[in-house]
């Protein structure tokens, strides 16, 4: 099998939103307070009911093209850490299952890569698509309303990131 890490949003991107940087929509974050939990895409966990927060449309793409989905993602609003570990499953993804999807090179999905798999199996189901040459990445959203929740990628030796 192969090693697998799970990527946050790079700290420096969520401080680009903080400071009011505008969104894939070109608006600037909506901040509010949490009125229930919701999954921070940076620290991997959750916002707390009560704690300041921001909304914003996120495209994890690195350019514009047909495949370059955008949607709502939460953030903390005020600096948090950004999550880095190996192999070990996100606090954030505590649900029953996820859409867990193969992304080649050319940041387009792999077709008959999409499944929605169980949250037990998601980190297996990662490491048998990253072992396919053709697949760069894998991304994990949400198996009701496909939303981005993080990225997996193939681990490097002694790097976590």
């Amino acid at each position: 099998m192969t090693n697998i890490v799970f990527t946050a949003m790079s700290a420096e991107e969520a401080d680009a939103f903080r400071n009011g940087n505008p969104d894939a929509n070109g608006q600037k974050p909506e901040r509010s307070l949490a009125a229930g939990t919701y999954p921070c895409r940076v620290c991997l966990g959750q916002i707390e009911e009560g704690e300041a927060m921001l909304l914003l449309s996120y495209r994890p793409f690195p350019s514009l093209q047909p495949f370059a989905e955008t949607g709502p993602i939460f953030i903390h609003a005020e600096a948090c850490s950004r999550y880095e570990a190996q192999e070990i499953l996100p606090p954030m993804l505590e649900g029953p299952d996820y859409l867990v999807r193969g992304y080649g090179f050319n940041d387009r999905i792999v077709y008959g890569t999409g499944a929605v798999t169980p949250t037990d199996r998601l980190s297996t189901y990662a490491q048998q698509l990253l072992l396919r040459d053709d697949i760069a990445y894998v991304h994990v959203r949400s198996a009701r309303n496909n939303c981005y929740q993080c990225r997996i990628d193939r681990a490097s030796i002694g790097n976590c990131t």
